[in-house]
């Protein structure tokens, strides 16, 4: 006889733990449906952005050899491997993560794909590291999906969500030494405030600086709901104004929003990480290979843009997007978190001009 689930308050689940019929979706296949129409994603599962446009820029084809550098929950992935196994070609796809957790889930899924699917749990600064490891000297295309993925924003325990109190962890991978509190406990209110205002643009980054370097000298912040009250303290509203303010008005930012991310970018040094992979990228890929970045901000935007651009003037890059490309409405109906994604794609050159750092 199987468990009976764990049973909880009200007519519906509230908690992650809760939502049972979400984390067992293949014992429960209707329950995606259900959510999707309603315009939310499955707890612990991730729904894959702009995959048509994304298809349509790699161009992948029978027997090619790609680099996904964001595996994540695997479903750009299995589109791409649907593409390059086609037919019974031989095609290969690298695939990074740094997420322990999520990196052999991933690969369970893609299993059917057998030894097309070359799994690595590293950041992808370092995917000359990995092309290296598997013999191979060039790509047809490189995918990167700078977005964090559901199943981190859905369990409290990694800290990424506001939904839910969680401690303030926020590594995408947890060797890393330093957690979100452990940098709210170490930054000066400068470097606190420096962060928010060039990592999320938040107008009210001194204030919140403030709060936060007050609030540690009585008590260490260790939970999410803590920081979150801090920021609603610092902005000078309350949950129930916010609510109220807040109501009719369909997707909601929470007002601490910004705070997470730019804890989240330091904590994981997503900038550098992307820097790593903008001047690696080029002499990853073979003459003609094409690159394709989502962005979800507007630092990551502008940083992939000037570095397109400058590789389009100096001959790296045959041809570049000029403007970044939106999910269509449709999309963000479906799936709401698409609505910030920005695509980015270029081309690499004939002439091998740049060279991995």
């Amino acid at each position: 006889m199987s468990p009976r689930r764990a049973r909880y308050s009200g007519t519906h689940p509230r908690h992650f733990s809760e939502r049972y019929k979400e984390r067992a979706l293949a014992d429960h296949p209707e329950h995606t449906a259900h959510l999707r129409e309603k315009g939310r994603t499955p707890a612990g599962t991730h729904l894959p952005v702009m995959v048509a446009e994304v298809m349509e820029r790699l161009d992948p084809k029978p027997g090619g050899t790609f680099v996904d550098c964001t595996l994540g929950y695997g479903g750009h992935a299995r589109a791409l491997l649907e593409r390059i196994t086609a037919e019974g070609a031989a095609g290969r796809l690298v695939a990074l993560d740094v997420d322990g957790h999520e990196l052999p889930r991933a690969t369970e899924r893609l299993s059917s794909f057998g030894a097309a699917l070359r799994p690595h749990r590293m950041r992808f600064a370092g995917i000359g590291k990995a092309l290296a490891a598997e013999g191979i000297a060039a790509v047809d295309g490189i995918l990167a999906d700078l977005g964090v993925s559901s199943m981190q924003l859905d369990d409290p325990a990694r800290g990424f969500s506001l939904k839910h109190d969680g401690p303030i962890d926020l590594r995408m991978d947890d060797r890393l030494k330093q957690s979100g509190a452990d940098l709210l406990a170490s930054l000066s209110e400068q470097e606190l405030a420096d962060a928010l205002a060039t990592l999320a643009d938040e107008p009210d980054a001194a204030a919140i600086a403030r709060s936060i370097v007050r609030a540690r000298g009585h008590a260490p912040i260790a939970r999410t709901g803590r920081l979150a009250d801090l920021v609603f303290e610092a902005k000078r509203i309350t949950r129930a104004s916010w609510r109220a303010e807040a109501k009719g008005k369909g997707r909601r930012v929470h007002p601490a929003a910004r705070t997470f991310q730019a804890l989240r970018m330091l904590v994981n040094d997503e900038l550098g990480n992307l820097r790593a992979l903008l001047r690696a990228a080029p002499a990853c890929l073979a003459p003609g290979g094409r690159l394709v970045i989502l962005s979800f901000h507007r630092g990551e935007e502008e940083l992939v843009a000037a570095s397109l651009a400058a590789g389009a003037s100096d001959g790296t890059w045959s041809a570049i997007s000029t403007e970044s490309l939106r999910p269509s409405p449709e999309e963000v109906r479906s799936n709401p978190r698409a609505s910030s994604a920005r695509l980015h794609h270029a081309t690499r050159a004939a002439a091998a001009v740049a060279s991995a750092t």
